[in-house]
Protein backbone atom coordinates (compact mmCIF):
# COMPACT_ATOMS: atom_id res chain seq x y z
CA UNK A 1 0.00 0.00 0.00
CA UNK A 2 1.39 3.47 -1.02
CA UNK A 3 1.60 6.27 1.49
CA UNK A 4 0.67 9.62 0.59
CA UNK A 5 0.85 12.69 3.18
CA UNK A 6 -1.94 15.34 2.42
CA UNK A 7 -0.95 18.54 3.81
CA UNK A 8 -4.02 20.79 4.04
CA UNK A 9 -5.59 23.58 5.85
CA UNK A 10 -9.66 22.87 6.15
CA UNK A 11 -10.42 20.34 7.45
CA UNK A 12 -13.20 19.18 10.54
CA UNK A 13 -14.30 21.20 12.35
CA UNK A 14 -14.30 23.80 9.52
CA UNK A 15 -17.28 24.51 7.53
CA UNK A 16 -18.28 25.47 3.68
CA UNK A 17 -16.52 23.74 0.53
CA UNK A 18 -13.38 24.24 1.26
CA UNK A 19 -13.03 20.59 3.59
CA UNK A 20 -15.31 18.95 1.74
CA UNK A 21 -12.82 17.70 -1.08
CA UNK A 22 -10.26 15.81 0.63
CA UNK A 23 -12.26 14.73 3.36
CA UNK A 24 -13.71 12.56 1.15
CA UNK A 25 -10.46 11.75 -1.08
CA UNK A 26 -9.40 10.58 2.47
CA UNK A 27 -12.14 9.04 3.46
CA UNK A 28 -11.92 6.32 -0.10
CA UNK A 29 -8.79 6.33 -1.10
CA UNK A 30 -7.82 2.98 0.81
CA UNK A 31 -10.01 1.39 -1.04
CA UNK A 32 -7.62 1.88 -3.98
CA UNK A 33 -4.71 0.68 -1.91
CA UNK A 34 -3.16 4.13 -0.75
CA UNK A 35 -2.67 5.28 2.66
CA UNK A 36 -3.49 9.05 3.45
CA UNK A 37 -1.74 10.79 6.35
CA UNK A 38 -3.16 14.57 6.58
CA UNK A 39 -1.56 17.50 8.54
CA UNK A 40 -3.34 20.24 9.34
CA UNK A 41 -3.26 23.18 11.62
CA UNK A 42 -3.98 22.74 15.21
CA UNK A 43 -5.70 25.88 16.11
CA UNK A 44 -6.72 28.00 13.21
CA UNK A 45 -9.55 30.50 12.70
CA UNK A 46 -12.09 28.78 10.25
CA UNK A 47 -14.45 31.92 8.95
CA UNK A 48 -17.22 28.75 9.43
CA UNK A 49 -17.69 25.81 11.50
CA UNK A 50 -19.67 22.28 11.06
CA UNK A 51 -19.09 20.10 14.19
CA UNK A 52 -21.14 17.58 12.28
CA UNK A 53 -18.34 16.54 9.77
CA UNK A 54 -15.94 15.44 12.62
CA UNK A 55 -18.38 12.13 12.33
CA UNK A 56 -17.26 11.97 8.55
CA UNK A 57 -13.60 11.46 8.97
CA UNK A 58 -12.85 7.65 9.00
CA UNK A 59 -9.93 5.88 11.00
CA UNK A 60 -6.72 7.93 9.27
CA UNK A 61 -3.24 9.55 11.04
CA UNK A 62 -3.68 12.88 11.53
CA UNK A 63 -1.09 15.10 12.38
CA UNK A 64 -0.99 18.77 13.65
CA UNK A 65 1.14 21.80 14.39
CA UNK A 66 0.38 24.99 15.42
CA UNK A 67 -0.66 27.97 13.16
CA UNK A 68 -0.58 31.86 14.09
CA UNK A 69 -2.85 33.48 12.45
CA UNK A 70 -3.38 37.19 11.90
CA UNK A 71 -6.58 37.55 11.84
CA UNK A 72 -6.92 37.27 15.87
CA UNK A 73 -4.86 40.55 15.64
CA UNK A 74 -7.23 41.81 13.06
CA UNK A 75 -10.36 41.21 15.33
CA UNK A 76 -8.76 44.22 17.55
CA UNK A 77 -9.80 46.81 14.99
CA UNK A 78 -12.92 45.02 13.46
CA UNK A 79 -14.13 41.15 14.28
CA UNK A 80 -17.07 41.44 11.92
CA UNK A 81 -14.45 43.15 9.04
CA UNK A 82 -12.16 40.42 9.71
CA UNK A 83 -14.47 37.63 9.83
CA UNK A 84 -16.10 39.06 6.43
CA UNK A 85 -12.53 39.49 4.79
CA UNK A 86 -11.32 35.76 5.63
CA UNK A 87 -14.53 33.96 4.40
CA UNK A 88 -14.59 35.96 1.04
CA UNK A 89 -17.53 38.68 1.96
CA UNK A 90 -15.22 41.92 0.95
CA UNK A 91 -17.23 44.32 -0.15
CA UNK A 92 -17.59 46.90 -3.24
CA UNK A 93 -14.30 49.29 -3.15
CA UNK A 94 -17.07 52.37 -3.00
CA UNK A 95 -18.71 50.80 0.05
CA UNK A 96 -15.42 49.48 1.98
CA UNK A 97 -15.16 51.41 5.12
CA UNK A 98 -11.74 52.52 6.24
CA UNK A 99 -11.24 49.40 8.29
CA UNK A 100 -11.86 47.44 5.63
CA UNK A 101 -9.67 49.40 3.17
CA UNK A 102 -6.70 48.44 5.79
CA UNK A 103 -7.26 45.31 6.39
CA UNK A 104 -7.17 44.37 2.35
CA UNK A 105 -4.40 46.33 1.77
CA UNK A 106 -2.30 44.67 5.16
CA UNK A 107 -3.67 41.08 3.69
CA UNK A 108 -2.29 42.30 0.07
CA UNK A 109 0.52 43.53 0.28
CA UNK A 110 2.14 41.94 3.65
CA UNK A 111 0.95 38.49 3.80
CA UNK A 112 1.86 37.00 0.19
CA UNK A 113 0.77 34.58 -0.53
CA UNK A 114 -2.11 34.78 2.05
CA UNK A 115 -2.17 34.70 5.56
CA UNK A 116 -1.15 31.59 6.19
CA UNK A 117 2.24 32.38 5.25
CA UNK A 118 3.50 32.21 8.96
CA UNK A 119 2.83 28.45 8.99
CA UNK A 120 5.32 27.44 6.23
CA UNK A 121 8.45 27.69 7.51
CA UNK A 122 7.62 25.61 11.17
CA UNK A 123 5.69 23.27 8.95
CA UNK A 124 8.30 22.34 6.05
CA UNK A 125 10.53 21.95 9.87
CA UNK A 126 8.09 19.26 11.43
CA UNK A 127 7.70 17.48 8.36
CA UNK A 128 11.24 17.23 7.21
CA UNK A 129 11.82 15.27 10.58
CA UNK A 130 8.47 13.65 9.98
CA UNK A 131 9.39 12.13 6.71
CA UNK A 132 12.91 10.95 7.22
CA UNK A 133 11.58 8.83 9.97
CA UNK A 134 7.55 7.83 8.46
CA UNK A 135 8.90 7.67 4.39
CA UNK A 136 5.90 8.25 1.89
CA UNK A 137 5.21 7.63 -1.71
CA UNK A 138 4.15 11.25 -2.86
CA UNK A 139 2.97 14.57 -0.70
CA UNK A 140 0.20 16.46 -1.82
CA UNK A 141 -0.31 20.12 -1.17
CA UNK A 142 -4.27 21.77 -1.62
CA UNK A 143 -5.00 24.95 -1.86
CA UNK A 144 -6.19 27.81 -1.07
CA UNK A 145 -4.50 28.71 1.06
CA UNK A 146 -2.23 28.75 -1.56
CA UNK A 147 0.76 29.31 0.86
CA UNK A 148 0.58 25.73 1.60
CA UNK A 149 1.83 24.75 -2.05
CA UNK A 150 5.14 26.66 -0.31
CA UNK A 151 5.68 23.82 2.24
CA UNK A 152 5.43 21.28 -0.83
CA UNK A 153 8.19 22.91 -2.84
CA UNK A 154 9.93 23.80 -0.46
CA UNK A 155 9.88 20.45 0.55
CA UNK A 156 10.57 19.15 -2.77
CA UNK A 157 13.86 21.01 -2.90
CA UNK A 158 15.04 19.96 0.39
CA UNK A 159 14.39 15.80 -0.10
CA UNK A 160 13.54 13.26 -1.96
CA UNK A 161 9.67 13.63 -2.56
CA UNK A 162 7.27 13.32 -5.33
CA UNK A 163 4.79 16.08 -4.60
CA UNK A 164 1.39 16.85 -6.23
CA UNK A 165 0.13 20.66 -5.93
CA UNK A 166 -3.83 20.46 -6.11
CA UNK A 167 -5.57 23.65 -6.93
CA UNK A 168 -8.77 24.19 -5.72
CA UNK A 169 -9.24 27.25 -7.06
CA UNK A 170 -7.11 29.49 -9.62
CA UNK A 171 -4.20 31.61 -7.78
CA UNK A 172 -3.46 34.99 -9.74
CA UNK A 173 -6.33 34.98 -11.81
CA UNK A 174 -8.97 34.57 -8.85
CA UNK A 175 -11.62 37.22 -8.94
CA UNK A 176 -10.97 38.70 -5.67
CA UNK A 177 -6.86 38.95 -6.19
CA UNK A 178 -8.15 42.55 -7.34
CA UNK A 179 -9.65 43.81 -4.65
CA UNK A 180 -6.53 43.07 -2.35
CA UNK A 181 -4.98 46.86 -3.20
CA UNK A 182 -1.88 45.04 -4.44
CA UNK A 183 1.25 47.25 -5.10
CA UNK A 184 3.35 46.26 -8.37
CA UNK A 185 5.53 44.93 -6.45
CA UNK A 186 3.45 42.44 -4.64
CA UNK A 187 1.14 41.45 -8.04
CA UNK A 188 5.20 40.41 -9.16
CA UNK A 189 5.94 38.06 -6.21
CA UNK A 190 2.22 36.30 -6.51
CA UNK A 191 3.07 35.62 -10.32
CA UNK A 192 7.23 34.84 -9.71
CA UNK A 193 5.63 32.25 -6.35
CA UNK A 194 2.47 30.69 -8.65
CA UNK A 195 4.84 29.52 -11.46
CA UNK A 196 7.85 28.48 -8.98
CA UNK A 197 5.13 26.12 -7.55
CA UNK A 198 3.55 25.36 -11.17
CA UNK A 199 7.45 24.62 -12.36
CA UNK A 200 8.45 22.36 -9.70
CA UNK A 201 5.63 20.10 -8.43
CA UNK A 202 5.83 16.63 -10.23
CA UNK A 203 2.12 16.61 -10.93
CA UNK A 204 -0.69 19.86 -11.02
CA UNK A 205 -4.38 18.98 -10.11
CA UNK A 206 -7.50 21.85 -10.86
CA UNK A 207 -10.92 21.21 -10.60
CA UNK A 208 -11.50 23.16 -13.91
CA UNK A 209 -10.78 22.94 -17.23
CA UNK A 210 -10.32 26.88 -17.82
CA UNK A 211 -7.57 26.28 -15.00
CA UNK A 212 -5.61 23.51 -16.54
CA UNK A 213 -5.77 25.96 -19.90
CA UNK A 214 -4.53 29.09 -17.83
CA UNK A 215 -1.33 27.00 -15.53
CA UNK A 216 -0.75 24.95 -19.83
CA UNK A 217 0.72 28.44 -20.75
CA UNK A 218 2.85 28.72 -17.54
CA UNK A 219 4.31 25.25 -17.52
CA UNK A 220 5.01 21.86 -19.01
CA UNK A 221 4.52 19.98 -15.86
CA UNK A 222 1.63 17.22 -16.26
CA UNK A 223 -1.87 18.51 -15.11
CA UNK A 224 -4.54 16.46 -14.70
CA UNK A 225 -8.18 17.51 -13.89
CA UNK A 226 -10.27 16.36 -10.99
CA UNK A 227 -13.31 18.30 -10.61
CA UNK A 228 -15.11 18.11 -7.04
CA UNK A 229 -17.85 15.71 -6.38
CA UNK A 230 -21.07 14.88 -4.52
CA UNK A 231 -20.78 11.88 -2.16
CA UNK A 232 -24.04 9.88 -1.55
CA UNK A 233 -23.39 7.75 1.54
CA UNK A 234 -23.59 11.82 3.32
CA UNK A 235 -27.15 11.52 2.36
CA UNK A 236 -28.19 8.29 2.34
CA UNK A 237 -30.63 8.69 5.63
CA UNK A 238 -32.10 11.60 3.80
CA UNK A 239 -34.52 9.56 1.11
CA UNK A 240 -37.87 11.31 0.69
CA UNK A 241 -38.14 15.26 1.19
CA UNK A 242 -41.16 16.69 0.56
CA UNK A 243 -40.91 19.73 -2.23
CA UNK A 244 -41.73 23.02 -0.60
CA UNK A 245 -45.13 24.12 -1.17
CA UNK A 246 -44.03 27.82 -2.35
CA UNK A 247 -42.03 28.36 -5.65
CA UNK A 248 -38.84 28.43 -4.01
CA UNK A 249 -35.94 29.26 -5.94
CA UNK A 250 -33.40 28.16 -3.64
CA UNK A 251 -29.47 29.49 -3.43
CA UNK A 252 -27.45 27.34 -0.90
CA UNK A 253 -24.05 28.66 -0.36
CA UNK A 254 -21.85 31.98 -0.15
CA UNK A 255 -23.50 35.32 -1.92
CA UNK A 256 -20.25 37.23 -2.84
CA UNK A 257 -20.98 40.93 -3.55
CA UNK A 258 -20.13 40.47 -6.99
CA UNK A 259 -22.00 37.45 -7.47
CA UNK A 260 -25.04 39.91 -7.89
CA UNK A 261 -27.42 39.03 -11.07
CA UNK A 262 -29.31 41.95 -11.43
CA UNK A 263 -30.52 40.85 -14.69
CA UNK A 264 -32.44 37.87 -12.25
CA UNK A 265 -33.76 40.46 -9.82
CA UNK A 266 -34.98 42.74 -12.52
CA UNK A 267 -36.78 39.58 -13.77
CA UNK A 268 -38.27 38.52 -10.64
CA UNK A 269 -39.66 41.59 -9.34
CA UNK A 270 -41.52 41.90 -13.40
CA UNK A 271 -42.99 38.53 -12.76
CA UNK A 272 -44.04 39.52 -9.30
CA UNK A 273 -45.96 42.44 -10.49
CA UNK A 274 -46.97 40.99 -13.95
CA UNK A 275 -48.67 37.76 -12.22
CA UNK A 276 -50.42 37.72 -8.78
CA UNK A 277 -50.54 34.24 -8.82
CA UNK A 278 -46.72 34.10 -9.07
CA UNK A 279 -46.45 36.83 -6.27
CA UNK A 280 -48.48 34.72 -3.94
CA UNK A 281 -46.45 31.61 -4.58
CA UNK A 282 -42.77 32.80 -5.37
CA UNK A 283 -40.37 32.68 -2.46
CA UNK A 284 -36.14 33.13 -2.80
CA UNK A 285 -34.86 31.20 -0.37
CA UNK A 286 -30.58 32.00 0.37
CA UNK A 287 -28.86 29.29 2.65
CA UNK A 288 -25.20 30.75 3.37
CA UNK A 289 -23.51 33.87 4.17
CA UNK A 290 -24.97 36.79 1.87
CA UNK A 291 -23.00 40.11 1.67
CA UNK A 292 -24.93 42.81 2.90
CA UNK A 293 -24.55 44.70 -0.23
CA UNK A 294 -26.10 42.02 -2.58
CA UNK A 295 -28.51 41.92 0.27
CA UNK A 296 -29.41 45.62 -0.41
CA UNK A 297 -29.73 45.16 -4.24
CA UNK A 298 -32.56 42.16 -4.41
CA UNK A 299 -34.56 44.15 -1.42
CA UNK A 300 -33.86 47.54 -3.84
CA UNK A 301 -36.09 45.27 -6.59
CA UNK A 302 -39.14 44.74 -4.00
CA UNK A 303 -38.62 41.13 -2.97
CA UNK A 304 -37.95 42.04 0.78
CA UNK A 305 -40.95 39.79 1.36
CA UNK A 306 -40.17 37.29 -0.71
CA UNK A 307 -36.84 36.29 0.88
CA UNK A 308 -36.23 33.45 3.50
CA UNK A 309 -32.78 34.05 5.09
CA UNK A 310 -31.29 31.20 6.43
CA UNK A 311 -28.11 31.90 7.00
CA UNK A 312 -25.28 29.50 7.76
CA UNK A 313 -26.96 25.80 8.21
CA UNK A 314 -25.04 22.42 8.45
CA UNK A 315 -24.20 19.95 5.27
CA UNK A 316 -26.91 17.73 6.26
CA UNK A 317 -29.93 20.77 6.47
CA UNK A 318 -28.16 22.29 2.84
CA UNK A 319 -28.97 18.83 1.20
CA UNK A 320 -32.41 18.98 2.24
CA UNK A 321 -33.14 22.64 1.23
CA UNK A 322 -31.80 21.28 -2.20
CA UNK A 323 -33.78 18.76 -2.39
CA UNK A 324 -37.09 20.31 -1.03
CA UNK A 325 -36.75 23.18 -3.73
CA UNK A 326 -38.54 23.95 -7.03
CA UNK A 327 -35.73 25.66 -8.81
CA UNK A 328 -31.97 25.35 -7.60
CA UNK A 329 -30.00 29.04 -8.34
CA UNK A 330 -26.48 28.92 -8.97
CA UNK A 331 -24.74 32.17 -9.30
CA UNK A 332 -21.03 33.23 -11.00
CA UNK A 333 -20.01 36.47 -11.08
CA UNK A 334 -19.65 37.89 -14.98
CA UNK A 335 -16.02 37.99 -15.79
CA UNK A 336 -13.55 36.00 -17.27
CA UNK A 337 -12.07 35.57 -14.39
CA UNK A 338 -14.53 33.27 -13.41
CA UNK A 339 -14.92 30.93 -16.23
CA UNK A 340 -13.41 28.11 -14.63
CA UNK A 341 -14.81 28.18 -11.07
CA UNK A 342 -16.80 25.46 -10.40
CA UNK A 343 -18.38 25.39 -7.00
CA UNK A 344 -18.88 22.36 -5.01
CA UNK A 345 -22.25 22.48 -4.63
CA UNK A 346 -22.69 22.16 -8.31
CA UNK A 347 -22.35 18.64 -7.93
CA UNK A 348 -24.65 17.70 -4.87
CA UNK A 349 -27.36 20.19 -7.04
CA UNK A 350 -26.73 17.15 -9.47
CA UNK A 351 -27.43 14.72 -6.81
CA UNK A 352 -30.52 16.33 -5.02
CA UNK A 353 -32.15 15.92 -8.77
CA UNK A 354 -34.05 19.70 -8.67
CA UNK A 355 -33.78 21.65 -11.83
CA UNK A 356 -30.96 24.03 -11.87
CA UNK A 357 -30.83 27.64 -13.42
CA UNK A 358 -27.36 28.82 -13.74
CA UNK A 359 -26.60 32.63 -14.34
CA UNK A 360 -22.90 32.89 -15.13
CA UNK A 361 -20.06 34.02 -17.72
CA UNK A 362 -20.11 33.42 -21.18
CA UNK A 363 -17.52 29.86 -21.77
CA UNK A 364 -18.39 28.86 -17.82
CA UNK A 365 -16.75 25.45 -17.43
CA UNK A 366 -20.57 24.87 -15.29
CA UNK A 367 -22.33 25.03 -18.64
CA UNK A 368 -20.40 21.74 -20.13
CA UNK A 369 -21.31 19.94 -16.59
CA UNK A 370 -24.98 21.35 -16.72
CA UNK A 371 -25.55 20.92 -20.31
CA UNK A 372 -23.96 17.07 -20.49
CA UNK A 373 -26.17 16.25 -17.58
CA UNK A 374 -29.45 17.68 -18.75
CA UNK A 375 -29.83 18.86 -15.24
CA UNK A 376 -30.83 22.58 -16.15
CA UNK A 377 -30.19 25.77 -17.91
CA UNK A 378 -27.44 27.96 -18.20
CA UNK A 379 -27.64 31.81 -18.97
CA UNK A 380 -25.50 34.39 -19.66
CA UNK A 381 -26.11 37.96 -17.74
CA UNK A 382 -27.56 39.91 -20.85
CA UNK A 383 -30.23 36.75 -21.49
CA UNK A 384 -33.40 38.77 -19.48
CA UNK A 385 -35.82 37.39 -22.33
CA UNK A 386 -35.10 34.09 -22.27
CA UNK A 387 -34.71 33.93 -18.46
CA UNK A 388 -37.80 35.31 -17.69
CA UNK A 389 -39.50 33.09 -19.95
CA UNK A 390 -37.85 30.01 -18.68
CA UNK A 391 -38.87 31.07 -15.02
CA UNK A 392 -42.35 31.84 -16.13
CA UNK A 393 -42.61 28.64 -17.88
CA UNK A 394 -40.77 26.48 -14.86
CA UNK A 395 -43.90 28.04 -12.96
CA UNK A 396 -46.19 26.92 -15.16
CA UNK A 397 -44.98 23.36 -14.34
CA UNK A 398 -44.94 23.94 -10.99
CA UNK A 399 -48.31 24.60 -10.62
CA UNK A 400 -49.25 21.54 -12.43
CA UNK A 401 -46.99 19.38 -10.45
CA UNK A 402 -44.91 18.86 -13.74
CA UNK A 403 -41.36 20.23 -12.65
CA UNK A 404 -38.93 17.74 -12.45
CA UNK A 405 -35.32 16.81 -14.62
CA UNK A 406 -34.26 14.06 -16.24
CA UNK A 407 -30.54 14.12 -15.42
CA UNK A 408 -27.61 11.54 -17.18
CA UNK A 409 -24.27 10.72 -16.32
CA UNK A 410 -23.86 12.00 -13.06
CA UNK A 411 -22.13 9.02 -11.53
CA UNK A 412 -19.18 10.61 -13.11
CA UNK A 413 -18.90 12.76 -10.14
CA UNK A 414 -19.56 10.69 -7.01
CA UNK A 415 -16.34 11.16 -4.62
CA UNK A 416 -15.31 7.11 -5.02
CA UNK A 417 -15.27 7.73 -8.49
CA UNK A 418 -12.72 10.74 -8.69
CA UNK A 419 -10.96 9.11 -6.00
CA UNK A 420 -9.98 6.38 -8.28
CA UNK A 421 -9.11 9.22 -10.73
CA UNK A 422 -6.81 10.63 -8.22
CA UNK A 423 -5.68 7.34 -7.22
CA UNK A 424 -4.44 6.46 -10.85
CA UNK A 425 -2.54 9.79 -11.17
CA UNK A 426 -1.01 9.16 -7.88
CA UNK A 427 0.28 5.52 -9.10
CA UNK A 428 1.53 7.07 -12.23
CA UNK A 429 3.88 9.72 -10.72
CA UNK A 430 5.08 7.32 -8.06
CA UNK A 431 5.68 4.68 -9.80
Amino acid sequence: MKRVLIIAYYWPPAGGPGVQRWLQFVNYLPNFNIQPIVYVPDNPSYPILDETLQSKITDVEVLKQPISEPYRFANFFSKKDTASISSGLIPKEKKQSLVQKFLLFVRGNFFIPDARKSWVKPSVCYLKEYLNNNPVNAIITTGPPHSLHLIGKQLKEHMDVTWLADFRDPWTTIGYHKKLKLMPWAKRKHLVLEASVLNTADHIITTSFTTKKEFEALTEKPISVITNGYNASDFKLITKVALDAKFTLAHIGSLLSDRNPQVLWQTLQELIEEHKDFSEAFQLKLAGKVSEDLLSTIQSYNLKNHINLLGYITHESAFKEMKSAQLLLLIEIDSDETKGIIAGKVFEYLLAKRPILAIGPKNWDVSKIINDTTSGKVFHYEEKDILKHYIFSAFQDYKNGMLHINSTNIEQFSRKQLTQQLSEVILKVTT
